[in-house]
């Protein structure tokens, strides 16, 4: 971890409250698709703009992040998301899976989340 200041801790978890909020915001516009809605083109760009953002916040603080599990599994969540764009058959499963995949790793204990993945080989 990169050393802060109490006030530029308190930034990046207000700022990262912020974006999660905007990427829950974009996931339930995009996912509306799946379900009949016409969400219109914003929610989508919310939901990877607001993603990017996140796990470049996550780098920044924690450089170590990619080889973390956090990290896997954002790069795994990743390739589930881009599989449900192009399996129309699929989508609606991948959702759900990607969704409550995604919950449980945020809410992971901290000490299972950021273990290093090279130093556990």
């Amino acid at each position: 971890m990169r050393p802060e200041s109490a006030i530029g801790h308190t930034l990046r978890r207000w700022l990262l409250n912020l974006l999660r909020a905007a990427h829950v915001v974009g996931l339930i516009g995009s996912g509306s698709v799946l379900f009949g809605g016409n969400p219109g083109p914003v929610f989508p760009f919310l939901l990877v703009g607001s993603g990017c953002a996140m796990v470049g916040l996550d780098l920044w603080s924690n450089p170590a992040y990619l080889r973390q599990v956090a990290g896997l599994w954002m790069a795994i969540k990743l390739a589930l998301v881009a599989w449900l764009a192009f399996d129309a058959a699929r989508a609606a499963w991948l959702f759900w899976l990607v969704l409550v995949l995604s919950v449980l790793a945020a809410h992971a204990p901290a000490r299972f989340r950021h273990r290093d993945l090279w130093r556990a080989l």
